[in-house]
C-alpha cells in the first residue's frame, strides 16, 4: 500500500524505463536522419549530382530517359551563392559533356559538349565545325537531317566564325541538327558550369517500357 500511495498512478520503474528507452530510440533515429540530410546536401553540393536527361539533344551519346552523375569538384567546388571555386582539378577541355544552368532560363540545366574553349575561334560551314580553322573531329557527332540551311535563315549549319570569350565556353549537342546550343544563344560562362558528366546509373525509355540495361554503368566520353 505504502508503494501505491508514492506512485498513485500505478507506473512501474519498467515502464518508467521503457519510455525513456523508446525516447532515446526515437532521438537517435532523429539524429541519423538529420545527419544523413546534411551528408546528402553536402554531397550533391560539392561532390555529385544526380541529373536526367529530358531531350534528345545529345543522341546517340545520351538517350531520352537516361539517368546520369555530374562530377561536381573536377572543374573546382563552387561556393554556394558565388562564382568562386575551391580545389580545382582541371579547366573544363574540348569533348568533355558538361551540365550547365542555360543561359536564357538559370532555372534549367542543359547538357551539352565542349567544342571551344577560352580563345578558340569556331565556325560552322555546311555543318562542319571547325576550330582554330582545322576541322573538329567528333566521333559521337550525328545528323539527322539532310538538308543545309544557309547562314541568312538560320545559324544551325553555318555559323560564325566567333571567337570564344575569356572563361566562357562554346557547347554543342551531338544530336547537331536537333540541338539548341551556343549556335543559337551564345557562350557559357565558367561560373555556370554545374559539372562534368561522367557515367550513366539508370535508364528508363519511356516509349517501350522497359529498362535500357545496356546503358546502366556506360561512362560517358
Amino acid at each position: 500500500m505504502d508503494e501505491y500511495k508514492d506512485n498513485p498512478a500505478g507506473v512501474t520503474d519498467s515502464a518508467v524505463s521503457q519510455s525513456i528507452t523508446k525516447k532515446h530510440i526515437a532521438r537517435e533515429y532523429a539524429e541519423s536522419i538529420i545527419i544523413a540530410v546534411i551528408l546528402a546536401l553536402i554531397i550533391r553540393t560539392f561532390v555529385v549530382q544526380a541529373f536526367k536527361i529530358p531531350s534528345g539533344s545529345m543522341e546517340d551519346t545520351l538517350a531520352i530517359g537516361d539517368h546520369i552523375l555530374v562530377s561536381k569538384f573536377i572543374y573546382g567546388t563552387k561556393i554556394p551563392f558565388t562564382s568562386t571555386r575551391l580545389l580545382k582539378l582541371r579547366d573544363p577541355r574540348r569533348g568533355d559533356v558538361i551540365v550547365f544552368e542555360y543561359p536564357e532560363d538559370p532555372s534549367k540545366d542543359f547538357i551539352k559538349r565542349v567544342v571551344g574553349t577560352p580563345g578558340d575561334e569556331v565556325q560552322v560551314i555546311d555543318k562542319k565545325v571547325f576550330v582554330n580553322g582545322k576541322p573538329y573531329e567528333n566521333p559521337h557527332e550525328v545528323h539527322k537531317e539532310k538538308e543545309i540551311i544557309p547562314k541568312e535563315q538560320n545559324p544551325r549549319d553555318n555559323f560564325g566564325p566567333v571567337r570564344v570569350p575569356e572563361n566562357s565556353y562554346f557547347v554543342m549537342g551531338d544530336n547537331r541538327d536537333r540541338s539548341y546550343d551556343s549556335r543559337f544563344w551564345g557562350f557559357v560562362k565558367n561560373d555556370k558550369i554545374k559539372g562534368l558528366a561522367f557515367i550513366k546509373y539508370w535508364s528508363w525509355d519511356k516509349d517501350k517500357f522497359r529498362v535500357r540495361w545496356g546503358n546502366i554503368g556506360k561512362l560517358i566520353d
